[in-house]
């Protein structure tokens, strides 16, 4: 059986015990603030962000990875697996899948690389990794589980709500919802990616209305494979959130994530998302 090594991108929000569990390896992107560069999720933790995050004089810049950094960690793979496939943020919000396309080129004569833009963030794309995984244990190839995965990007649909669409502006994230920042002020706007790119899915202008909002936008699947649950920096906020959706997903336990650093730069503090699986089909 041919040896498959999954790896995604710290933008994913998979935690590290599901990682482990699906056998996945990660590669962080990075946050500057000013002179000071982490890597996400390994230098620096969501909670020690959002603590620092207030006191920064400028708003922290990300990056993405260098694509020597997926060239050193391909190889290392390629010592024990036969094939690896890269499943990262989408290329309209990052130039993640760039690097990686740019260092599976340099390696093509060593080792078959399948990579594949996710057209999603956050669990829209840990949710595709995890996919990716299960095809692998079922025995697909590189090639039939890249094919399988761009079938099926429709199938994962993820919804937020920020605090302020500030982060999201200064970082140039904002998509085709920058419609909507002549028009914030005292708004908690429901946000989704669509096409691999932000867009506007819902004016509110509390947060209870948000968090009813996300529940709806949940409760609205008729199908669901796999359901999470998000925040960046209020615990309670997704509690809430949670609280909303029990009883509509039973099949698993809801996935529970913290928005890493590099998203925390663009959501900003008090942001709270769900992710939806619908399954294969349409």
């Amino acid at each position: 059986m041919t040896r498959i090594a999954i790896v995604t991108d710290s933008t994913s929000d998979l935690t590290p015990e599901l990682r482990a569990r699906y056998g996945i390896t990660m590669v962080p992107l990075n946050v500057h603030f000013g002179n000071e560069s982490f890597r996400d999720q390994i230098d620096m933790t969501t909670a020690q962000f959002m603590e620092r995050l207030p006191t920064s004089r400028e708003l922290p810049k990300t990056s993405q990875p260098p694509s020597g950094l997926f060239e050193e960690t391909f190889r290392n793979l390629a010592q024990e697996h036969d094939a690896i496939v890269a499943v990262l943020i989408s290329s309209k919000l990052s130039g993640t899948f760039q690097s990686a396309t740019l260092a599976a080129e340099a390696l093509n004569q060593k080792i078959p690389i399948e990579v594949v833009d996710s057209r999603n963030a956050s669990l829209g794309l840990g949710f595709q990794v995890i996919r990716a995984a299960e095809l692998a244990r079922g025995g697909l190839s590189p090639t039939e589980i890249g094919r399988e995965l761009r079938a099926d990007t429709a199938s994962y649909h993820l919804a937020f709500f920020v605090d302020t669409l500030e982060y999201l502006q200064k970082g140039g994230r904002i998509g085709r919802a920058a419609s909507l920042v002549g028009s914030m002020l005292h708004l908690k706007p429901i946000l989704g990616v669509e096409e691999g790119q932000i867009v506007p899915y819902e004016r509110t202008r509390t947060k209870t209305k948000a968090i009813e909002g996300l529940a709806q936008f949940v409760r609205g699947f008729p199908r669901i494979e796999r359901l999470g649950v998000l925040y960046s920096s209020d615990d309670d906020d997704v509690n809430q959130l949670e609280a909303r959706l029990l009883g509509v997903h039973t099949a698993e336990p809801v996935y529970r994530a913290q928005f890493s650093p590099v998203i925390g730069t663009h959501v900003g503090p008090g942001a709270v998302g769900a992710c939806v699986y619908t399954g294969e089909g349409p």
